[in-house]
């Protein structure tokens, strides 16, 4: 997996685009700034996006491609970014130091999907929250069809309700709702798509 994202994010342009996701937007509005995760963040379009309203920002990929854009980004946009390279499993943060956690279109295989996410979850300080959207499962009617509207092939790797909502369990869910929406970010978001979005507190 790295050395196929490693060889998308080396295209020049940035391939999901520049601007942040809209739910991840229209969450942030009601949110006062902190201190802020963003997980499997690839080009840096979101957490750059939250460094430019205040928040301290760290962000992480597996990909070094991703950080060189993401940095880039950061600097166009003249806000700083510790951007991380490697998994969960390699970089060290502690337990209950932020006050967000982000995943955007962030999708890991099912072998390793729940124990990230509860990871993820033991790192929000009691009363922080989480924002998660990312592909359902029937996204597959649609990327099956049309190859651009992006997202994991392989069903397991889309998600249910019951899924997150075993994941998330220590979260109280302020929003957990499925929908269908055309989305346009970038060159490989585009299309109907079928998604789930969270915005859970601890």
């Amino acid at each position: 997996m790295k050395e196929f994202w490693d060889e998308r994010y080396a295209a020049e342009e940035y391939v999901y685009g520049k601007e942040a996701n809209l739910f991840l937007q229209a969450q942030l509005a009601d949110l006062s700034p902190g201190k802020a995760l963003f997980a499997a963040e690839g080009e840096g379009r979101n957490a750059v996006f939250a460094a430019t309203l205040g928040w301290d920002v760290i962000a992480f990929d597996i990909s070094e491609s991703a950080k060189v854009k993401a940095d880039r980004l950061a600097k166009e946009k003249g806000v700083a970014l510790d951007y991380r390279v490697g998994t969960l499993g390699q970089l060290d943060f502690e337990e209950n130091s932020f006050d967000l956690v982000v995943l955007i279109f962030a999708h890991f295989p099912v072998s390793l999907r729940a124990e990230i996410h509860q990871k993820l979850v033991k790192l929000v300080k009691p009363g922080g929250i989480v924002i998660l959207e990312a592909f359902s499962k029937k996204h597959l009617q649609f990327n099956s069809k049309n190859p651009k509207a992006g997202g994991p092939k392989d069903v397991s790797m889309l998600f249910s309700q019951s899924e997150l909502e075993d994941d998330f369990k220590g979260l109280s869910q302020l929003v957990f709702e499925e929908k269908e929406l055309y989305l346009e970010e970038g060159a490989y978001h585009v299309g109907q798509s079928a998604v789930i979005r969270l915005l859970g507190k601890k």
